[in-house]
Order: structure tokens, then sequence, then C-alpha cells
């Protein structure tokens, strides 16, 4: 039997989780969170043997998230299951210490099968990824500068060349505006970029991939 924790501020992902876990026997739901807060509360008070982690939830970023884990559970294993399929933040996620990582595009067998991968100790990636992964520096060039970025920096960058702007980044992963505006000035440091609209064509051209 696996006991998972499924961390998604998304109520209805979490529940179409739960109800796609409901039909197999070997799975069982030890918790859940919405948030990065949550998620590390639960996990003092429950016994589970592996993390379905959103990386986008209100407060710590996931990467933040997945190196706390690691520090204070180190042998509980995260498994990723996010709407991002860039190369960058993949990484990230494995680096910070990840076991695996599914975009939620994912069929229902691969993400059965990534869970039971991870929770016996092997690493899984979403195999739509896999090939990318391998092939990162002719995909994403050294030269470039956008690998420089810390998570929360990706992130934020992520968010404003969606069109949203500093009040609205705070609200959702509850931080300040002043801490969103010195996160914007170091990333646009780390890649020369003087503005939002330089920001966006920065990001449509050399990061984002349909």
């Amino acid at each position: 039997m696996i006991r998972l924790l499924i961390a998604d501020d998304h109520a209805i992902v979490r529940s179409g989780l739960k109800q796609l876990f409901a039909l197999n026997a070997d799975i069982e739901i030890g918790g859940e969170a919405e948030n990065s807060e949550q998620l590390l509360d639960c996990l003092q008070r429950c016994t589970v043997d592996l993390v379905l982690l959103d990386l986008n939830m209100p407060g710590p970023g996931g990467c933040e998230t997945i190196s706390r884990i690691r520090r204070e559970f180190p042998t509980l294993p995260v498994l990723v299951l996010s709407m991002h399929n860039e190369l960058q933040i993949v990484s990230l996620a494995l680096r910070a210490g990840a076991k695996g990582y599914l975009t939620k595009d994912s069929d229902p067998e691969t993400l059965m099968a990534a869970i039971r991968a991870v929770a016996a100790g092997q690493r899984f990636i979403d195999p739509k990824l896999a090939e990318k992964l391998a092939f990162a520096d002719i995909v994403a060039p050294e030269s470039k500068p956008h690998p420089k970025l810390s998570a929360r920096e990706f992130q934020i960058l992520q968010m404003l060349a969606n069109g949203k702007g500093i009040t609205e980044i705070g609200q959702e992963l509850a931080i300040s505006n002043k801490t969103v505006s010195t996160y914007k000035s170091r990333l646009c440091g780390k890649l020369q970029i003087n503005n939002t609209a330089e920001l966006i064509r920065y990001y449509d051209a050399q990061i984002w991939q349909p």
C-alpha cells in the first residue's frame, strides 16, 4: 500500500486525483494540502510514503518547498505533477530534490506508473520531457542567461510574461509587492533586460515551448 499526500491549491484537481486513486487498490490518501505551509504542517502529523506536489501553490516557491522537505524528511520522495513543461522548471525541481516530474496532461496510466516507481525508490521523468532533458545543451545552450535564475526568479518571470502585475503576483505567492519588485529587478539584471516588454519578448523567444 502506498500512502500519498496530495498538495495542490485547486480543489477540483485534488478531487479528481482522489477519484482516480480510489480505483487503485494499492493507493491510499494519507493527507492533502492546498498551500506549502499546510503541506509541511501535514507532514509533521501524517505518515506518508510519497508527496504528489504541484509547484504553483501559495507560499514558498515549489522548489523551495521541495528543498525543505528534503531537509526535514530526507527519505520522503517527492513527485512533481505540474502544468509546466519548461526545461528550466524541470531541472530546478530535480536539482531541488524531486525524484520525479510529470506534466498534468499525462495520462492516468503514466501517473500511476510514476507514483509506483518513485514510491519504490526509483526516478521517473515524463517521457515527453526526458528526451528534451537529454539534449538540454542543444535546446538551451549555456550562453543563455536564464539558467542562472533562481527558482523563485524564474517563477516570477513566467508570471510577468503571462501578463500578471506586481500586485497579482504578490497575492498569488503570498509575498509583498516590494518582494516581487525585488525579484523582478534581480531577474531583469541577470537577463540584461530593462522593462516588462523586453522580458516578455525574451520569454517568448528563448523559453516558452508550446
